[in-house]
């Protein structure tokens, strides 16, 4: 490399915020949104650049202006060295550090001419299976959009609660050849969990994610579990595993779409359908045949 664009490990940082329509609204137990809003961190040394980005996520006490300015604390650290493995006890696990460790992933891939897989010791990724999501809504309109999906091999169902028997039922009889899988985003409860878990297992579900609030999941140890449970608002990190035995078989694993396709290569179901969603998309983003979706290229991450 010629003296004018050598590279040292001293890194400049800049933070921006980017909103992204969805096509139509998404839809949850927690509530609805058109636009999918993320905290983009950027890092270069003058001659490479590297970009991470994350969605701040209320239910954890994130905001968008929290995570923003969280990852903007960590300029003066960036500029005397810090590095990928400073940066997991500099901040703590949350949407700010997704972000800044991305941007820092993708800064030495590009860096050193080699992708983010070779870097982390990995094989390269290949194309997966994603589910696709169907919204919380009345039965009619989730089997409205069950029937318009059909054709996916897999589906991943938001229920929210009330009717939720009738609404997999619904979605089942709308798409009777995919395989299903359920986020109760926390909505269901000790009342309701026998009958819910009874109706997902008539209607042939793989698996529940979440279905009662982390903070009141206990009774997941006491009931059978006709279909896998998995563990998602109940999980933080690698310290949160041990609470978890005993209530759930499966754990979500929540990273940025791009690097996710590397974790996700060994993942039993994987859920990376966010692009799909969205009205438009950044340019160089994931690339999708159906439900097929292909790795990034390094224009894009890594």
């Amino acid at each position: 490399m010629s003296p004018e664009r050598r590279s040292d490990s001293r890194l400049n940082l800049s933070v921006r915020v980017e909103r992204w329509p969805i096509a139509g609204a998404f839809t949850i137990a927690r509530g609805s949104r058109t636009e999918a809003t993320v905290v983009v961190a950027e890092v270069t040394d003058g001659v490479f650049r590297g970009t991470g980005e994350c969605t701040p996520y209320p239910r954890y006490g994130e905001s968008v202006e929290g995570v923003a300015a969280a990852i903007a604390a960590m300029r003066p650290a960036l500029a005397v060295g810090l590095g990928r493995t400073e940066l997991q006890s500099a901040m703590p696990a949350g949407a700010a550090r997704n972000a800044l460790d991305c941007a820092l992933w993708d800064f030495e891939a590009k860096r050193q001419g080699r992708p983010a897989h070779a870097l982390a010791g990995l094989a390269a990724p290949k194309p997966l299976v994603t589910a696709y999501t169907i919204s919380l809504g009345t039965p009619d309109a989730m089997a409205a959009a069950a029937a318009a999906a059909s054709a996916r091999p897999l589906l991943k169902v938001k229920l929210g609660g009330d009717g939720d028997a009738a609404r997999i039922r619904a979605v089942r009889t709308a798409a009777p050849h995919a395989e299903l899988i359920v986020d109760a985003n926390e909505a269901w409860t000790t009342d309701t969990l026998e009958v819910n878990l009874a109706a997902c297992a008539e209607a042939g579900v793989t698996l529940i994610e979440q279905p009662l609030p982390a903070a009141d999941d206990a009774a997941l140890e006491k009931v059978a579990r006709p279909i896998p449970v998995c563990a998602d608002e109940s999980l933080h990190d690698r310290a949160s595993l041990g609470r978890l035995r005993g209530r759930y078989d499966a754990i979500n694993i929540k990273l940025d779409k791009a690097p996710a396709m590397l974790v996700a290569q060994a993942a039993r179901v994987v859920d990376l359908d966010g692009a799909l969603l969205l009205a438009r998309d950044r340019d160089h983003g994931l690339t999708y045949e159906g439900s097929i979706v292909h790795p990034a290229g390094p224009a894009l991450w890594g």
